[in-house]
């Protein structure tokens, strides 16, 4: 029997909902730096496959890694956590 492994998911905030089935998610992390021991913010952006087109621009998801879907998609949107205002 096979292992099944945790995928990985995150939260972020969608930037862009241009594209069919597919949203671009801005993920925000804190990051200690290694001299100065203060806190940085960095950034990834990842497109993600939003199967129903139900996001919208400012909604914050929770996305999990899947397997590749296209040349850049490699994240599925598992729910809309908070809808934009």
């Amino acid at each position: 029997m096979k292992k099944q492994l945790q995928k990985r998911q995150v939260t972020g905030t969608i930037v862009s909902n241009k594209m069919e089935k597919t949203v671009v998610v801005e993920v925000e992390r804190l990051v200690k730096h290694p001299l100065y021991k203060k806190y940085i913010r960095r950034r990834n952006k990842y497109n993600a496959h939003d199967g129903q087109n139900a996001c919208r621009i400012g909604d914050r998801v929770l996305i999990t890694e899947s397997r590749p879907l296209s040349k850049t998609k490699r994240w599925r949107v598992s729910r809309i956590v908070e809808k934009a205002v």
